[in-house]
């Protein structure tokens, strides 16, 4: 498991973090949310020593992580972290000898990945040829070639369209269920909300929130109506007391009503005006829940 304990860390006059916590278990996929300059890049970098903490400790099933626990680790960092006029596969079969695998090892675990990411077809071009969803796919099989126990991503789906996007999602959940701990940072909550168990919230340095999911969602206070009636534009909603309109697209509309709305009522209200398409009472989702604690 790995315990990030109240790292803090200044530059100058700039709090980067300030005790910042979090503990990601293994085969549990943790989702690292935050706004830009939270300190999400900084905690991540500590992990592998690229950032010397002012106080705090990194930990590795109990213990301080040593150089020798960190090969077993792999990173995939925000800046491209590779060699733009190596090829693909050389590229790949490299950093798995940095790693400690046999050239024949790391041969075999670079066609593997090269197969399972779509890159088969692109082992011999340079990494510089490459779109940028292609770069991408490269930097995570640099990552995963030694099958790491830990595997940190910081805004691994960053510029990548639904394709590309839901190969990396399926990469990651199956790693995280053959047992790795997989850490990452994103801005696309929807993606985190999908994929991830738990999240962990950072803003200013310090963890303002986290948990599971399901249970941080179902703790908001603010509960919303989703809901479609045909041909009525959202009109039936306007006026209703105790609801909020969020926003509304044709006949659909979403409403943030209180804990004590009269659901029947809403419910007849939007009969009324023509045919229930879609009527779902739910707790917000992690975008709405991210924006109530980052802006509190």
């Amino acid at each position: 498991m790995l315990v990030l304990d109240a790292l803090e860390k200044r530059y100058g006059d700039v709090v980067a973090l300030d005790g910042c916590s979090l503990q990601v278990e293994r085969g549990r996929m943790m989702g690292f949310l935050g706004p830009n300059g939270a300190g999400k890049t900084t905690a991540m970098r500590s992990i592998f020593r690229l950032v010397a903490l002012d106080r705090g400790v990194a930990t590795w099933d109990g213990r301080p992580i040593s150089l020798e626990t960190m090969m077993g680790f792999g990173y995939m960092p925000e800046e491209r972290g590779l060699y733009p006029r190596m090829r693909v596969a050389s590229q790949i079969v490299y950093f798995g000898r940095l790693h400690g695998l046999s050239k024949a090892a790391a041969e075999t675990a670079a066609a593997s990945l090269m197969e399972e990411l779509g890159l088969t077809g692109r082992a011999e071009d340079r990494l510089q040829d490459l779109s940028h969803g292609n770069q991408q796919r490269v930097q995570l099989a640099v990552a995963l070639v030694h099958d790491p126990e830990l595997l940190v991503l910081d805004e691994p789906f960053a510029g990548l369209d639904p394709v590309a996007a839901g190969t990396m999602a399926g990469i990651l959940e199956q790693r995280a269920t053959a047992g790795t701990a997989v850490l990452f940072s994103s801005h696309q909550l929807d993606v985190v909300e999908d994929l991830c168990r738990d999240v962990v919230i950072i803003h200013e340095g310090r963890v303002v929130l986290g948990g599971e999911v399901e249970e941080i969602r179902a703790s908001s206070p603010r509960r919303y109506l989703d809901a479609v009636v045909a041909g009525s534009g959202g009109a039936w909603a306007e006026g209703l007391e105790g609801v909020r309109e969020v926003r509304r697209d044709g006949d659909r509309i979403r409403l943030e009503v209180g804990r004590r709305a009269d659901i029947p009522a809403l419910a007849n209200a939007a009969a009324a005006a023509g045919e229930i398409v879609e009527f779902a009472f739910t707790p917000p989702g992690l975008s709405e829940v991210f924006r109530e604690v980052v802006a509190s």
